[in-house]
């Protein structure tokens, strides 16, 4: 995932973020929050499958997206590849 702060009369800051290493970082919250989730489907009768299924639809469209924020006079472009 590559990162970009424009920032105003200075020069831009890129880098490059690893994401295997911070998944595997993040592990541990994903399983949380995985749980959570099941819980939640339960609590709210929906369907399981379905959910799973629409939430890794969601992640495997992750690659190729950019997510362009402007606050004031600085931009930031996160770009995941």
């Amino acid at each position: 995932m590559t990162v970009r702060v424009n920032r105003p009369d200075r020069r831009p800051i890129r880098f490059w973020v690893p994401v295997l290493p911070v998944a595997l970082v993040l592990l541990p919250v994903v399983v949380l929050i995985v749980l959570a989730a099941i819980v939640a489907c339960l609590v709210f009768r929906i369907r399981l499958v379905r959910a799973l299924g629409a939430g890794w639809r969601v992640v495997s469209a992750l690659p190729g997206a950019r997510f362009d924020i402007e606050q004031g006079r600085t931009a930031v472009l996160v770009a995941i590849r």
